[in-house]
């Protein structure tokens, strides 16, 4: 870190730092928390009006693409704020056990809004929501049905947690990140703390994406796992990869400050790749010629990974394969 700020101040980048720092912020970030929290919003708005799946769904796709733009930061008010509004991976199936239970108990909980706010994360968030929409085990629910009670409290409880994590970035770490090196701030002793925390972020985004979003339903080539993928029952896992790749190319853009062909190359080739795919749920991943196209797309994440670093962490004195996971 001390090797990083002498770099930084012996090339005059301090005080441009802190200004990307404030780029991030006013051009990504805090707009696109802004987006979700309405996008969330409407969607409470749809379920209240009309909680069945088909009147659903459509408030629920959107509410999901704006939550991808921010959906790989974990810092700040995300790092424990996040976790209730994604909980995945789910390894251990603990969100269909949690539904399944409160339908069987027609447990109060879903009549109580406050309440909610108090349930396991398994039971909260899309994901949650997802699986009361979007599978057939669940998504057989009329009007006026205690399931469909619980899809409104779901959706309610969903709304809540945009707005507060919108408002925790906005009035409150923003500030912590923009004052990076100042007088009171114990979070970011210097200006290039900040922004390589950011950095960072978007390194461990795009690993995320490589690792998890694309590598768990491959499983391995004996034993692939395509009830694994990230929101598969929605046919959004792959929409998924590309809107994180979206997000992660806009949040180097606005950090950077300058041109990055290398960076826009990789991402088109992201895009490129994923039109071999064909499956939206990543179901394809059991046939050798659907890995493959799979297997091709996350070299490409990790190609784009690997340009954000030649572009973005050389000039600030960072090596390649630095490692996003250890937060220093």
């Amino acid at each position: 870190m001390r090797r990083l700020a002498v770099i930084l101040l012996a090339l005059g980048l301090a005080g441009p730092a802190r200004a990307d720092v404030d780029a991030a912020l006013d051009r990504h970030i805090l707009p696109a928390f802004a987006g979700f929290a309405g996008a969330a919003e409407r969607l409470a708005d749809a379920a209240v009006a009309d909680c069945r799946p088909r009147a659903v769904a459509p408030a629920y796709q959107a509410a999901f693409d704006a939550w991808m733009a921010v959906a790989d930061l974990h810092i700040g008010p995300s790092e424990t704020g996040g976790l209730s509004i994604a909980f995945w991976p789910d390894a251990r199936g603990f969100t269909g056990r949690v539904l399944s239970q409160l339908i069987a108990d027609e447990d109060p909980v879903a009549f109580d809004p406050l309440g909610y706010a108090e349930m396991s994360i398994a039971a909260r968030g899309v994901l949650a929501l997802e699986m009361m929409v979007f599978d057939p085990a669940y998504s057989h629910y009329d009007k006026g049905s205690y399931a469909c009670a619980l899809v409104r409290a779901i959706a309610l409880d969903l709304s809540r947690q945009a707005v507060a994590l919108e408002v925790a970035w906005r009035d409150g770490f923003a500030a912590t990140l923009r004052s990076a090196g100042g007088a009171g701030n114990a979070t970011y002793l210097t200006g290039d703390e900040a922004l390589r925390a950011l950095y960072t972020q978007l390194l461990s985004g795009l690993e995320f994406t490589a690792d998890q979003r694309l590598g768990r339903p491959m499983g391995s080539f004996e034993q692939p796992r395509p009830a694994r993928a990230e929101a598969w029952r929605s046919g959004r896992s792959l929409r998924n990869v590309l809107l994180s790749v979206d997000a992660a190319q806009a949040l180097a853009h606005t950090l950077s400050g300058g041109a990055l062909p290398q960076t826009d190359a990789a991402a088109a080739r992201v895009h490129a790749m994923a039109g071999r795919v064909g499956d939206p749920g990543l179901q394809g991943v059991s046939e050798p010629q659907g890995r493959l196209h799979v297997e091709l797309l996350q070299q490409a994440v990790r190609a784009m990974r690997a340009a954000i670093e030649a572009e973005i962490g050389v000039p600030l004195g960072i090596a390649p394969g630095f490692n996003s996971q250890d937060g220093d």
